[in-house]
């Protein structure tokens, strides 16, 4: 049987939909954050998000491996997933999510034989729900209104517009990687919503330089893809997945080239 990780997105998506609202209870109260082992911060958001996400996929898929980042981080993951497994960050962008900034995102990526193949991405607090498949294109519902195609843009004549993360928008590495180009404008963005704004040809550029873990990229990557973008790291090679700690190296995602 031929696999089609686009007939999984209306049962993922619901599960994005229910962590998303789950998240938005606790943003509503006066929440508090801990520590995890590595120092980033963690709220009682992320925690209720997985135990949504992580059962949900398990249910839907069972013969598929999952690696969510907080069962990672405890320790409890699956050691070895095979080449086809799923890839949970249940809130990314917890420092946006702290600072009640909206600008956070439910991650859901499905990663087949090295390629992120599915991608769902949820920011609850602006209800915006992207999402894409190989070979299915990409779509975007706004405030569960009507699903619409995305699709990456060809780079104005007017310049590039560049996404660059919202806690760090100028360091030596960018200010080096952008000298060359022809750049009209800097856009600043929390979280996954970076991958968001590229496949819904917002923007056309997204390098980064700061460390990620595959579960901050895999659903954002999939969107990408699947709207007419690539994803690559700064040798030129496609971000490969299912490293030695599912750390990623530094990568560009572009719009149409």
């Amino acid at each position: 049987m031929i696999f089609d990780p686009a007939s999984l997105i209306p049962a993922v998506r619901r599960l994005a939909y229910a962590a998303g609202n789950a998240i938005l209870e606790i943003y509503s109260t006066d929440f508090d954050s801990t520590r995890k082992d590595d120092g980033s911060p963690l709220t009682l958001a992320d925690t209720a998000s997985e135990v949504i996400i992580v059962p949900g996929l398990r249910a839907l898929t069972p013969e598929i491996p999952v690696i969510s980042e907080e069962e990672f981080s405890n320790g409890e993951s699956p050691t070895d997933v095979g080449d086809r497994f799923w890839l949970v960050d249940p809130l990314d962008g917890t420092r946006e999510f702290l600072k009640r900034n909206n600008e956070f995102t439910v991650n859901i990526g499905l990663v087949d034989g090295g390629v992120p193949r599915l991608g769902i991405l949820y920011a609850p607090a602006l209800d915006l729900m992207y999402a894409g498949a190989s070979g299915e294109g990409a779509t975007l519902i706004e405030a569960r209104g009507e699903e619409r195609t995305i699709a990456c843009r060809d780079v104005p004549a007017e310049g590039m517009n560049v996404l660059v993360s919202r806690s760090h928008a100028r360091n030596d590495k960018l200010e080096e990687y952008l000298a060359d180009m022809h750049v009209r404008n800097r856009m600043p963005q929390g979280s996954a919503l970076k991958f968001g704004r590229l496949a819904a040809g917002e923007a056309d550029i997204y390098p980064r330089f700061g460390p990620t873990c595959e579960w901050d990229t895999g659903a954002g990557h999939a969107i990408v893809l699947a709207a007419g973008g690539s994803l690559e790291t700064f040798d030129g090679k496609p971000l490969a997945y299912r490293k030695r700690d599912y750390l990623n190296p530094g990568f560009v995602a572009f719009g149409r080239r």
